[in-house]
């Protein structure tokens, strides 16, 4: 019999694969399956919408800015109704992301993300990304990561 527990980490696991697909409609049909509509999102973001809105504007502008996105899953780390996922995430940057015009550079950089859940499905997030890492990357900042992954 699988538990809450795996059912969750399976969850969280559909949702990153969907995203790495690249297709916005399974991305927008699997958001509105296995995300609480009014989901609560506390990472800082600089957008005015909220729920799952505000997780399918998310993607869509990363998906403008780096097509090929794609989301590997490293570790899952589940207790009780939370979720954590440590990932690398890879892309080429084919869009202007964050004001910074196409490089064509591709990017390599890493992302925790925790989810609550509440009947099956996300509830709450809280992510922390290596924006510094992207930037350096994108040849915005200096640093070991300048020209490219």
């Amino acid at each position: 019999m699988i538990t809450t527990v795996e059912r969750n980490k399976e969850t969280l696991r559909r949702f990153h694969d969907a995203v790495s697909t690249g297709d916005e409609e399974i991305i927008s049909r699997t958001i509105d399956e296995v995300v609480q509509p009014d989901v609560q999102i506390r990472t800082p973001l600089p957008i005015e919408t909220t729920g799952t809105s505000a997780l399918k504007e998310v993607f869509t502008v990363l998906r403008r800015a780096f097509p090929d996105l794609h989301i590997e899953i490293e570790d899952v780390i589940a207790e009780g109704d939370r979720v954590v996922t440590r990932n690398t995430v890879t892309g080429t940057h084919r869009g202007e992301y964050m004001g910074v015009p196409p490089t064509g550079r591709t990017i390599t950089y890493k992302e925790i993300l925790i989810a609550r859940f509440t009947d099956g499905r996300v509830a709450e997030t809280w992510a922390v990304v290596d924006v510094m890492s992207q930037l350096r990357q994108l040849g915005v900042l200096p640093g070991p990561n300048a020209g490219g992954a």
